[in-house]
């Protein structure tokens, strides 16, 4: 049980005395005319001791107070960095400088106007001529500013890990602009971006199990969405060429260091192409995303307790799931019948999921590759052509019946993407959905459910296509180098603890 956090009665105190002396301690705005980081670079030239007449207006959370006096030094904090303040009783007069460093404290948010200057150590430095309340904080900081060091406490309360973490600042803003490389990327390949539902009368897509919501006007269930899929297909089918979304999805599936319930992802189709042209796709908007926020293509990353450095510069090594299968776990599964697999894995121990439906060659193909391959793929690579039974909505391998054209990449033992040269033969189509349905009726959790609608659609005709999905958030991870998911999301999904007065 959690206990609920009680005000800081000393700040309690000091928020009565800044309103006792008909002081606003929560004003309505402030013109911030300047930001530490452009400062700092700007004036970095000074000389010791160097002054500036120009003024500026700066705002930001009170990190360190040193009170010597008639004079003090604050450093605050705003978005793009830290500044020092200097403050004097004879600038500011004796009652707003007594107000201002005996009534404030570290977590507390000012504003400042002043003039530069450098110290004589060499900071460039505000001079205070007026300085105001803009937020009193009502809760302690954790340590001291050191950085909130318990995992939980960081995703629980991000707010607190941004304002004493400097390094979740910088993730996060390299998520930012990756994303925004990635829409460039796309928008100069000339997709057009849309959107799709988030809540859906039938879920699909993906293997997946969804989330289960109902909606109270038509009393009824719906889902959340699971993938955008078959609904930019139908776009393909409404006479759009090239598009793409970047969505939340969710699955009810597991939470940890590589998954959360939801994710956001990227989805794009394009006419007239195959799984070939994904393929450059995925390498070229990696390549750019990773000199965008990285400045090379290259990133050094923590591994199973070692430090290895990969290289996304495409193009990527493409490898087909049976070559990987014989490179790193020397099995030749090319010429295997569904039954010697069958011993293979009960030999080696493996376990076989049922949810995924009924076992069989590819399959079992399928849970060698994810057992004995999987986390030995270091740099990126597109593994290709899977068994047919990993998925209803791909075309078949031209020359081997087996297999479907259908790509994942690989780096770092994480799954990046998947890929497909899109099926667009309605009658089989059909015909593969409602197999899929009828594992689904028989307990395999993760089977597509039949979508007559769509398979409609498509039988207006869908002209041939290729098709990719990959996750923002994976991309986010393995470009910055992080040891998890949760680390590149602002707020993860975590199970709530309980606290006093919420019972």
């Amino acid at each position: 049980m959690a206990k609920k956090l009680e005000l800081d009665q000393d700040k309690l105190r000091k928020l009565q005395q800044i309103r006792e002396a008909g002081v606003q301690a929560y004003p309505y705005s402030f013109n911030q005319t300047h930001h530490a980081k452009p400062l700092n670079e700007k004036h970095a030239s000074l000389k010791p001791e160097e002054k500036k007449k120009t003024k500026v207006n700066v705002a930001g959370r009170i990190m360190l107070r040193r009170i010597m006096g008639k004079a003090s030094f604050f450093h605050i904090q705003d978005e793009t960095g830290k500044l020092q303040i200097y403050l004097t009783r004879d600038d500011l007069g004796e009652d707003q400088y007594k107000l201002i460093t005996k009534k404030s404290d570290t977590g507390d948010i000012i504003g400042v106007s002043g003039t530069i200057f450098k110290t004589r150590k060499g900071e460039v430095t505000v001079h205070a001529k007026e300085a105001v309340f803009l937020c009193k904080s009502m809760l302690q900081m954790p340590e001291k500013f050191h950085g909130v060091k318990d995992i939980e406490l960081k995703y629980r309360r991000r707010c607190l890990d941004l304002i004493t973490n400097q390094g979740s600042r910088e993730i996060f803003k390299k998520r930012s602009a990756m994303i925004k490389a990635v829409r460039d990327y796309f928008s100069e390949k000339e997709f057009m971006e849309v959107e799709t539902p988030t809540l859906q009368t039938q879920y699909g897509g993906a293997n997946a199990r969804p989330f289960v919501t109902h909606i109270n006007a038509w009393d009824m269930s719906m889902f959340l969405s699971i993938s955008p899929e078959l609904f930019l297909k139908r776009l393909l089918v409404g006479g759009f060429e090239k598009v793409y979304t970047i969505c939340k999805n969710f699955r009810n599936e597991d939470v940890d260091t590589t998954h959360n319930p939801e994710f956001t992802m990227l989805e794009i189709y394009q006419a007239y192409v195959d799984y070939e042209q994904m393929m450059v796709y995925l390498e070229e908007v990696y390549e750019k995303a990773c000199i965008t926020i990285n400045g090379s293509t290259k990133v050094k990353r923590m591994y199973k307790g070692e430090e290895v450095e990969v290289d996304f510069k495409a193009p990527w090594r493409r490898l087909s799931m049976i070559d990987a299968i014989k490179e790193y776990a020397d099995i030749d599964v090319s010429k295997m019948s569904e039954e010697k697999i069958q011993h293979l894995i009960n030999d080696k121990r493996i376990e076989f999921d049922s949810s995924k439906g009924k076992f069989s060659w590819g399959l079992g193909v399928l849970l060698l590759f994810e057992e004995l391959v999987e986390d030995k793929l270091i740099q990126p690579v597109h593994i290709i052509d899977h068994p047919k039974e990993t998925t209803p909505l791909c075309k078949a391998k031209r020359g081997d019946p087996r297999l479907v054209e259908r790509f994942e990449s690989f780096c770092m033992g994480m799954e990046l993407c998947n890929a497909y040269s899109e099926l667009n033969d309605p009658i089989l189509q059909r015909e593969l959905l409602e197999g899929q349905a009828e594992q689904l009726r028989a307990g395999a959790d993760e089977a597509h459910p039949m979508d007559s609608d769509f398979v409609t659609a498509i039988e207006y005709g869908m002209p041939p296509a290729g098709g990719l999905g990959f996750g923002i958030d994976r991309m986010a991870v393995v470009l910055t180098g992080v040891s998890s998911i949760r680390d590149v999301i602002f707020f993860p999904t975590m199970k709530p603890v309980i606290t006093d007065d919420s019972k």
